[in-house]
């Protein structure tokens, strides 16, 4: 009888370990789980990119796969009821089961994207991946603003701005085709230049020009993902003549000096005061021929004839 209650006693001790193994089953049924080979991809405009999103255990067959976009507070469906929805329509797709091919991309793709899988049963099992998205974009040339002319010795800045490239670009200045420092006095090269370079404003400021300092510049804004240069702008660097303008200076007071002598000599000997002529002459009467007139201060004026006899 011991004998055979030995394999009954066996079978027991083993079902509590069977129970446990179904129980352990029957808790990852339905149950979901993501990972992701990149979670942070980075790519230049008008490239294409996978957005990874891969299941790596699951019990169901058919899981349900949406993508969302949330951009600026906002959440937008990529993928969903399986199809490619919103701007991404015509350049994605959905690569393999539930990763997200984009093509051509453009900045304005930058964004979060939340990848969702969801077991169809009972238990309505879900798991979900968020991938950030960064589309670099390129410089375009930038706008450089060059004084033409500076005195030896003034201020001069130089500006370089770009509004297009994404991440921002930093500046570098170039003269005569040579790079220069952000600051003169950190290089021995430039040891009779007196200018800081702001290599995230693109500014190059002089604090008093010197003759050296005349060229050709041009400015570079740069980034991860490219460069762009503006067009070469001349700055001349002059010496003030002092001599010269307190010359012309002489010279003009000299001349207005002339003038206004020459307008009081005119003024002094008459060119400037009309003659004009006695009222009496205006209102005298016309004289006819053969006749005279004799004006005393008694009788006024009277004719005389050549026929009156005395």
């Amino acid at each position: 009888m011991a004998l055979r209650r030995r394999p009954a006693v066996r079978l027991c001790a083993r079902l509590p370990d069977f129970f446990l193994v179904l129980l352990f089953k029957g808790c990852l049924i339905g149950a979901v789980n993501l990972k992701s080979s990149n979670r942070t991809p980075v790519v230049q405009e008008f490239e294409s990119v996978e957005l990874s999103c891969i299941i790596t255990d699951s019990q169901t067959s058919d899981p349900r796969i949406e993508w969302k976009k949330i951009q600026d507070d906002q959440t937008t469906y990529v993928f969903f009821d399986n199809r490619i929805q919103g701007d991404l329509a015509g350049r994605a797709e959905l690569l393999g089961k539930t990763s997200l091919r984009i093509w051509n991309v453009t900045r304005t793709d930058s964004a979060l994207y939340r990848c969702e899988v969801v077991a169809r049963n009972d238990r309505k099992e879900i798991d979900e991946i968020v991938i950030e998205l960064t589309v670099q974009v390129k410089p375009v040339p930038p706008v450089c603003r060059v004084p033409k002319a500076v005195p030896v010795g003034k201020t001069a800045t130089l500006h370089c701005q770009e509004s297009e490239g994404f991440p921002r670009p930093y500046y570098s200045w170039y003269r005569n085709d040579v790079p220069l420092p952000t600051d003169s006095r950190a290089n021995p090269r430039f040891r009779n230049s007196s200018f800081l370079l702001n290599s995230e404003t693109g500014t190059l400021v002089f604090n008093a020009v010197h003759k050296e300092d005349s060229g050709q510049y041009y400015c570079i804004a740069s980034n991860d993902a490219g460069s762009a240069r503006c067009e070469e702008q001349e700055m001349e660097v002059y010496d003030l003549n002092i001599g010269g303008i307190i010359g012309g200076i002489l010279v003009v007071l000299a001349v207005l000096v002339l003038i206004t002598v020459g307008i009081c000599c005119a003024y002094r000997r008459g060119y400037f005061i009309n003659n004009k002529q006695n009222g009496e002459n205006y209102k005298s009467p016309g004289k006819s021929d053969g006749v005279n007139y004799i004006r005393t201060d008694e009788e006024g004026d009277f004719r005389h004839k050549s026929s009156f006899v005395i």
